[in-house]
C-alpha cells in the first residue's frame, strides 16, 4: 500500500519554517552540516595529515540522489586511495548522506582509503610540496599497503589532488600504482582560460626579469606567501559570482524546506571554509607549475630530483567539465601527452569545477564511469 502523499504547506506555514530554520541556522550552523558521516579508522598520521579507512557498509543499498545503488556483496582486490585537493577539506569527498564519493565507491564494491592533508594555518608555512609529493604521499601509501595487504593501489584525485599524484608517480616512479583517475586537474597551466593566457604572455618576461635582477620567488620567505583560505574562497566564488548571487536567493526561496537548507549549507561550507595554501608550496606552485609550466613540458624539479612525466606508466582516466571555468578541457587533456601509459583515456562529463566532482549529476558521469573503468583493471 502506498504511503498518503504530504500536503503541500501553505505561503502562511512555509513563512513560520523559514523563520524557524533561519533562527536555528543562524544560532546552531553545525546542525545543518551533514558530510562526513561515514564511519572510519584513521590508520596513520604525521603533523596534520593523516590516513583514513572507510569501514564497509552494513545496509544492503545506498541511496545515490533520486536513485537506490546496491551494494556490493564482494570487494576488488585493489585498494583505491582518494587524493583531495589542497584549498578543499577532505569534506568534498564524503559531502552529502546520498551524494558521496566515499559512500558510492563503497557500495561499488571498492576498499576505500582517504588522504586528508589536514588543516593548514600560518604556523605550517614551510609545508612545500616536496612535503605533500616525497615526504606525506609515498608515507601514505605505504600504510594503505601494509593495511590492505596489497601492494598495487589505484588513485582517484580531484584538481590540485590530480597533479600531486601525478608528481609523486612522476618522481617516484612508482611501479605498483596500478590505476589513477584524474578530475578537473590542471595540467596545462597555460591553456585554463583567462589566467592561462596571462601566464603564457608574462612566461618570457618574467624569466628575462629574474636573471636581470637576479632574484627568484624562491627565494623570498614562504611566510610572506602564505595564503588564507578566505582569499581561496573569495577567488573561487569570483569564477562565478552570478552563481554564488542565484544560489543565495534559492536558499531565501527554499528556507522552509530543512532537508534544501541541510544540503545548501554543507555546500556553501565547502565554499566558505576552504583551506590555506602554505607559503613554501605557493612558491613552487607559482614557479614550477604556474610560470614555467613544468608539468606541461613534461619534467619538474621536486627538491635535487626530476620528476619525469615520461616515467609513468599506469593506467590513466582523466576528466574535464564541459562548463569548468577553472580548469579547460585542454589543461586537464594535457595529461595524455605527458605520460607513458599505453592505457589512457579522457572524457568530457557535464559540470563545472565543483559539479563535475560532486554535482548533482557526477554520480551518473564521474563517478559511474569511473567506477566502471576501475573494476576493469582492480582484480
Amino acid at each position: 500500500m502506498s504511503l498518503p502523499e504530504k500536503k503541500p504547506l501553505s505561503l502562511t506555514e512555509k513563512a513560520f519554517w523559514s523563520l524557524i530554520n533561519g533562527i536555528e541556522r543562524r544560532l546552531f550552523s553545525e546542525r545543518f552540516i551533514v558530510a562526513n558521516q561515514t564511519p572510519y579508522e584513521v590508520i596513520y598520521s604525521d603533523r596534520i595529515m593523516s590516513v583514513r579507512r572507510y569501514e564497509s557498509l552494513e545496509e544492503p543499498a545506498i541511496r545515490v540522489g533520486d536513485e537506490t545503488l546496491p551494494v556490493a556483496p564482494a570487494r576488488y582486490r585493489i585498494p583505491l586511495v582518494l587524493v583531495p585537493p589542497l584549498a578543499a577539506t577532505s569534506m568534498i569527498f564524503d559531502l552529502l548522506p546520498q551524494r558521496s564519493v566515499v559512500r558510492y565507491f563503497l557500495a561499488r564494491g571498492f576498499d576505500v582509503y582517504l588522504i586528508d592533508w589536514g588543516e593548514v594555518t600560518a604556523d605550517h608555512s614551510d609545508i612545500s610540496l616536496e612535503t605533500y609529493v616525497m615526504e606525506w604521499m609515498p608515507a601514505a601509501l605505504a600504510a594503505v599497503r601494509e593495511r590492505s595487504g596489497e601492494q598495487d593501489v589505484s588513485l582517484f584525485a580531484y584538481c590540485m589532488g590530480g597533479l600531486l599524484s601525478l608528481m609523486y608517480a612522476a618522481v617516484s616512479q612508482d611501479t605498483h600504482i596500478r590505476n589513477m583517475v584524474t578530475v578537473a586537474s590542471p595540467v596545462d597551466m597555460h591553456q585554463s582560460g583567462l589566467a592561462g593566457r596571462v601566464l603564457a604572455a608574462i612566461y618570457r618576461p618574467t624569466q628575462i626579469l629574474s636573471q636581470f635582477l637576479n632574484l627568484s620567488l624562491l627565494d623570498l620567505p614562504a611566510r610572506y606567501l602564505h595564503i588564507p583560505g578566505w582569499m581561496n574562497s573569495l577567488a573561487f566564488k569570483l569564477t562565478n559570482p552570478v552563481g554564488t548571487v542565484v544560489s543565495s536567493l534559492e536558499l531565501l526561496l527554499n528556507l522552509w524546506d530543512r532537508e534544501y537548507v541541510k544540503v545548501h549549507s554543507t555546500m556553501q561550507q565547502w565554499f566558505d571554509e576552504m583551506v590555506d595554501y602554505p607559503g613554501e608550496t605557493i612558491k613552487g606552485m607559482v614557479v614550477h607549475m604556474a610560470l614555467n609550466n613544468r608539468m606541461a613540458r613534461g619534467r619538474m624539479p621536486l627538491g635535487d630530483q626530476q620528476a619525469d612525466f615520461g616515467q609513468i606508466h599506469c593506467s590513466i582516466l582523466a576528466f574535464a567539465g564541459d562548463s569548468d571555468r577553472l580548469v579547460s578541457i585542454r589543461a586537464a587533456r594535457k595529461v595524455l601527452d605527458i605520460v607513458a601509459s599505453e592505457d589512457k583515456e579522457f572524457c568530457v562529463v557535464p559540470g563545472g569545477h565543483a559539479g563535475v566532482f560532486a554535482g548533482a549529476g557526477a554520480p551518473g558521469s564521474t563517478w559511474a564511469l569511473s567506477a566502471d573503468w576501475l573494476a576493469e583493471r582492480s582484480d
